[in-house]
């Protein structure tokens, strides 16, 4: 569908498309930039699955290549799983009329995957694990020191809530990764980048789109809801996504149960001699003979708040 933000009689890209453009491109920046994803002589794989995410991801950061104030290489990687129906001219036609440096790996993760997961058992695991082992390998094949991966600001929040409602743990997607077996690092330029921008991006740009067409599994299913759950939260509330963004780079072990990443059990308090009086009218005192034992006061003393003198306490002091 052509976009009717576009002028095609001339090619001039419209205004609202140039303001879009110039968004993404200033957030994947700022990414880079924060999480020190690109440095000077890196070789940054992007793995292109012929979804809007990474065409976007590709353009965008072949554009920062040409203006960036460092030198750093792109080199386009995409792998061929085999799957019935898949257009396997597409993204080679592509890459190539565009000038872009790729390679096309062929591998029948997709019938490999149908023989060693039992019948009705879901593909996503088996599949994930044998994509990113082939993935990862090519990249110290080719020497490629960056591997970039299209997951934009709403696959990292919809991975955050998969993990909270079925994982049950507080993780999502990082920006940049070290790989577990510490042979790559994974970067996200996409991260501060919103789904919704990324699909208008898509239109105007007319990348030739791949339709999706893996399985139905569980895990999909479970992330298609998920992902149904922000876009309505989205429109209900346009600052609610970003506000959780936000959320995920400002965490406070303390205010959580982790006791890995917070030591609970050595907690002790640091009081002074000085007296805080309590700030009301009248305490009311029970049983002073019980407290006298237990050597507390029985008349305690009481003081009026005055917020010209006195500030209005803090609820959680660690917060503050």
């Amino acid at each position: 569908m052509q976009s009717e933000e576009y002028d095609f009689d001339d090619g001039i890209k419209s205004t609202r498309f140039k303001k879009l453009q110039k968004k993404l491109r200033k957030e994947v920046s700022w990414a880079i930039r924060d999480f020190n994803m690109i440095e000077d002589g890196d070789i940054v794989m992007v793995c292109i699955s012929g979804g809007k995410d990474s065409f976007t991801l590709l353009d965008i950061l072949l554009f920062l290549k040409r203006i960036a104030p460092i030198h750093f290489d792109v080199v386009a990687v995409n792998l061929d799983q085999k799957q019935p129906g898949f257009p396997e001219d597409v993204l080679p036609k592509y890459l190539t009329q565009q000038g872009i440096a790729h390679y096309i790996l062929e591998k029948d993760t997709y019938s490999i995957v149908k023989s060693v997961v039992p019948e009705g058992k879901t593909y996503c695991s088996a599949c994930s694990r044998l994509r990113r082992g082939s993935l990862y390998g090519f990249a110290k094949q080719i020497g490629a020191t960056k591997i970039a991966l299209g997951h934009h600001r709403d696959d990292m929040l919809a991975t955050f809530f998969l993990n909270l409602f079925h994982g049950g743990s507080l993780k999502s997607m990082p920006p940049k990764l070290l790989s577990d077996d510490k042979q790559n690092v994974l970067i996200r330029p996409l991260a501060y980048v919103a789904e919704k921008d990324i699909i208008k991006y898509a239109n105007y740009k007319k990348f030739p789109i791949i339709p999706c067409n893996l399985c139905g599994s569980q895990e999909n299913l479970q992330r298609a809801m998920i992902n149904d759950m922000l876009r309505e939260w989205d429109n209900a509330h346009p600052k609610r996504l970003a506000s959780m963004f936000k959320a995920l780079q400002n965490v406070a072990p303390s205010q959580l149960a982790d006791r890995t990443l917070f030591d609970f059990e050595n907690l002790k308090t640091e009081r002074d001699d000085n007296e805080r009086l309590f700030e009301g009218d009248n305490i009311q005192v029970g049983q002073t003979d019980l407290l006298d034992e237990m050597g507390l006061p029985t008349a305690p003393k009481v003081q009026t708040f005055n917020p010209k003198f006195n500030k209005i306490p803090v609820i959680n002091p660690v917060l503050d």
